[in-house]
């Protein structure tokens, strides 16, 4: 494919984008209204749940049983306080009498049970002084959270001489979806302002600050209306909203922090505003085009688990990334077209008396190699082999936590330390008989003889890690029974327990459910499909920076160095989330465990991530190595024109992502901080010192690609430029320019604009 046919394309692009600016943005503007009115109420439709596997036997023992004994699974617990009297003062039991038929009576409960109906140990505290009322709010999460609503005003507080507080798996997922959505709220109050305030400190002028801004609200809001018609479709899950903000803001941030800033290096340059656009679309908007898709690549992979916790990210973050993108590709040129020079209008660093130094913040020098980007560039490669080895050795060590990894499920303790139905949960944990939530169900199907039931209760009972096995509960072909562990409720004792009592052989056909058998699932289905998502991301993004760059080591290079910037991330989730430093100061409660889909979904996004940030410092590199054919200069050139940038981005991203980590919810203020970790180590340190080193050492070599590769490339690549009169004539005219390409920037830069 000739330079000339795809300038012409990009010059047909620019055409299009820019030839009604007023009329595209006024286009824009109706269809974000309208996307303000398709996605409220998006939040109220999500649920909290996903972290099963819905093809897994413990799920489907879940709704058998659901089905068959609705008693057997209790989603809904009611603590009832004597207030010093104890349970069985005659007062008391009338009472509680009285609100378990009141709660047995309500639309949409069953299997109501209580201790003073069935006098069972477990339902009574050890000291007496509290008892339970057991119930199953049937139906989906939503509806299931609709009627706890309607209800639990009715039941909770004071009940004649009973003090009432409302629990349960339900109760704790309700809980969990209203805080977060707060917190969600509170974070954007906190990130927008934040972020507008760091624009302005990076471009100086107060319009220029407010385009990023402008294209990120814009992302959200049309992704809040995508996610609530999947809702129709689907289970979606309410953190998934999180990750719309966070990548909303972010990559807006990133996007058009790279087009307005090449659009105000152009306008610097004496371009005509026109040309300036074209010359943006070309470089910087090729760029942003492979960045939001090997985003996208990253994120599309959790759409291979099972999950919809997990697919309900893929759905929000794709959704994002192409409407960031889309927006960065056609309302942003449109408006710079109007704008203009008035881009720089309102240079807002005049009022600390800094006045306009530069047009264009951190270029250094003319020729772009100068400054303190460049510098540092200059300096790293000038040691390369020191530089590589201490930098990857760093991030080694800092990861080393993470082969401690242990992985639980979500539970409670998820919430704030005074939420309700924390405190109900942690009242019957620490004292009621037994391993309250950690019980294990078999379901028996397909009938048998009570002589068979009571043989098959028998040999379970001795298996070594079983404290209690209550039953079999018998209706018709069916029949369950209750395995109490001696472990707590996911520990590797349980976890094994579950295997074993798949194992154990029966009469009649068996499956096992319960908190353990559901984390075992999950891990399973993760395991088996974590090497599919994995070559997805490895093989499309190797394709996509080939294509980009026309080199065979820069894709390898790139995946590599992505994958070690988030040692550090996984090394603290484990340090801090699970073995709980910090816990006291960031106000969590740690569980030694880490929840299984998290590192998945961590792996995805900051993968993503930082691929963008590889993209933005790759291209401008290539394009440089294209003009001059000088490799060292190339690679100083492309730090000292993209450093500070990238760094402008990454803390931008890394603010708005410590505004979501302020959650009360431990998993969203893992994924927050988390995720700002990774950021900040991948532009701070893998950007700026790493890539660099490895550059240097690679040589004229990074740029290689055999004959057939070279040649796909000179067909399917998106070369920047042709190549310089230089590296063809040294024989490294391998990153896909056409020979005899028009050399000159500017001549080239005209191309179809």
């Amino acid at each position: 494919m000739s330079e000339v046919n795809r300038g012409s394309r990009i010059g047909g692009w620019t055409r299009f984008v820019t030839a009604r600016p007023r009329l595209s943005l006024l286009v824009a503007l109706v269809i974000t209204a309208l996307a303000v009115f398709a996605g409220s109420g998006v939040g109220d439709r999500m649920g909290s749940g996903g972290w099963e596997d819905p093809a897994a036997s413990s799920t489907y023992a879940t709704k058998a049983l659901e089905r068959e004994f609705p008693a057997s699974q209790p989603n809904l617990l009611l603590l009832v306080d004597a207030g010093g009297k104890g349970v069985d003062d005659p007062t008391v039991a009338a009472e509680a009498r009285r609100l378990t038929e009141r709660l047995a009576a309500e639309d949409g409960v069953v299997g109501v049970g209580s201790y003073w109906q069935t006098r069972a140990p477990a339902l009574r505290a050890e000291d007496g002084g509290e008892a339970l009322i057991a119930a199953r709010i049937v139906g989906t999460e939503k509806e299931a959270g609709e009627t706890l609503e309607r209800i639990a005003p009715e039941f909770r507080g004071t009940q004649g001489p009973l003090d009432v507080s409302v629990g349960g798996p339900v109760a704790v997922r309700h809980e969990m979806q209203a805080i977060i959505q707060e917190d969600l709220l509170r974070a954007e109050l906190i990130a927008l302002p934040v972020t507008l305030v760091l624009l302005v400190m990076v471009f100086g002028s107060a319009i220029a600050a407010l385009l990023p801004l402008g294209i990120g609200i814009v992302a959200i809001l049309g992704t809040n209306a995508v996610l609530r018609g999947i809702t129709e479709i689907t289970d979606v899950s309410v953190f998934a909203q999180n990750l719309t903000t966070a990548l909303g803001l972010g990559l807006a941030v990133d996007y058009a922090l790279f087009i307005v800033r090449r659009f105000r290096e152009e306008l610097a340059e004496g371009v005509e505003v026109r040309d300036a656009v074209g010359t943006t679309l070309r470089t910087a908007g090729r760029t942003v085009l492979f960045s939001a898709l090997t985003v996208a690549v990253s994120l599309a992979a959790m759409m291979v688990f099972p999950q919809y916790f997990l697919r309900s990210f893929a759905y929000a973050g794709i959704a994002v990334v192409l409407l960031a993108a889309a927006a960065a590709l056609i309302l942003l040129p449109a408006a710079l077209m109007l704008l203009g020079h008035r881009v720089n209008s309102f240079d807002l660093r005049r009022l600390f008396g800094k006045g306009r130094k530069k047009s264009i913040p951190g270029d250094g020098t003319a020729d772009g190699t100068s400054g303190g980007w460049g510098r540092t560039a200059a300096l790293v490669m000038r040691r390369a082999p020191l530089f590589a080895v201490a930098t990857a050795m760093g991030l080694v060590l800092l990861g080393l936590p993470f082969l401690g990894v242990k992985f639980g499920t979500a539970d409670d303790r998820q919430l704030p330390s005074g939420a309700e139905a924390r405190v109900v949960q942690e009242d019957i944990r620490s004292g009621f008989p037994g391993s309250p939530g950690g019980g294990l169900e078999v379901l028996g199907e397909g009938g048998a003889t009570a002589a068979e039931y009571a043989d098959y209760r028998d040999r379970v009972a001795a298996l070594p890690d079983v404290l209690r096995v209550d039953g079999p509960v018998v209706s018709g072909d069916h029949a369950y029974f209750t395995v109490l562990p001696r472990g707590e409720a996911v520990d590797q004792d349980t976890q094994r327990l579950v295997r074993e009592l798949r194992a154990e052989p029966a009469a009649f056909d068996t499956s096992v459910t319960g908190t353990a058998a559901v984390l075992v699932d999950s891990k399973d289905a993760i395991g088996d499909r974590l090497h599919l998502a994995a070559g997805i991301i490895v093989v499309v993004t190797l394709l996509l920076v080939f294509l980009l760059t026309g080199s065979v080591l820069i894709p390898i290079q790139a995946v590599a160095l992505n994958a070690l910037s988030l040692t550090a991330m996984f090394g603290a989730v484990v340090w801090v989330f699970q073995d709980g430093h910090l816990s006291g100061f960031l106000g969590f409660t740690p569980t030694g465990d880490i929840e299984t889909t998290l590192p998945v979904l961590m792996f995805c996004v900051a993968f993503g991530l930082s691929m963008d940030y590889g993209v933005f410092l790759i291209s401008r590199i290539k394009e440089e190595y294209d003009r001059s054919g000088d490799h060292e200069r190339s690679v100083i050139f492309g730090l000292q024109r993209t450093g500070g940038l990238i760094t402008a981005a990454a803390v931008i991203l890394a603010v708005v992502m410590v505004a979501i980590g302020t959650s009360r919810v431990t998993n969203t203020m893992m994924l927050g901080l988390g995720i700002a970790l990774a950021v900040v180590m991948d532009a701070m340190v893998v950007r700026s010192l790493l890539v660099p080193a490895v550059m240097k050492l690679t040589g004229r070599a990074t740029w290689w690609a055999p004959g057939p590769l070279r040649r796909f490339h000179d067909r399917f690549g998106v070369s920047e430029g042709g190549s310089h009169p230089a590296a063809v004539a040294g024989g490294t005219d391998s990153t896909g320019g056409s020979d005899g390409a028009v050399s000159g920037a500017g001549e080239r830069d005209k191309v179809g604009v």
